[in-house]
């Protein structure tokens, strides 16, 4: 199951998934931050962390491949994929105002196919106060809009 879950988020990055997180994520999800020390619950919460993380977070286009580690521009990218059972761990890399950031969304799921589980970590510091900046100015300015 968390094979078609995968797939399902990565259409939804692409802005091809039919209905949105609203048909990917459970009713009573739970997502934990790399900034929020307690867990944030249900799909309401989580589908505002995600949409905000999707624009905080593209990535630095003009970010050089010396200022990156594995090159090609600042783009937001996964790298890796570990799948097992109900879980995966997709690795990310970014860079956000110069700053290379590396991480993981770690995503459980259940019978159903819908996310029950949505934890994401990042690393170095320098990177985890650059997306607390970023995810802060995006949260802002998308309740401002409401």
């Amino acid at each position: 199951m968390i094979e078609h879950v995968v797939e399902q988020w990565h259409r939804y990055l692409r802005g091809e998934l039919p209905g949105g997180l609203d048909s990917l994520l459970d009713d009573d999800v739970v997502f934990y931050s790399p900034i929020v020390h307690t867990p944030q619950v249900g799909k309401a919460v989580t589908t505002l962390y995600l949409q905000a993380a999707a624009v905080a977070l593209p990535g630095d286009a003009e970010a050089t491949s010396s200022e990156r580690p594995s090159g090609d521009g600042g783009g937001f990218r996964y790298t890796k994929k570990v799948l097992d059972g109900d879980t995966a761990v997709l690795e990310f890399e970014t860079s956000i105002d110069g700053k290379y950031v590396n991480g993981v969304d770690i995503i459980r799921c259940n019978d159903d196919g819908r996310i029950v589980e949505f934890r994401v970590m990042i690393r170095p510091l320098q990177a985890v106060n650059a997306v607390h900046q970023q995810m802060a100015a995006t949260l802002e300015r998308m309740s401002a809009r409401e």
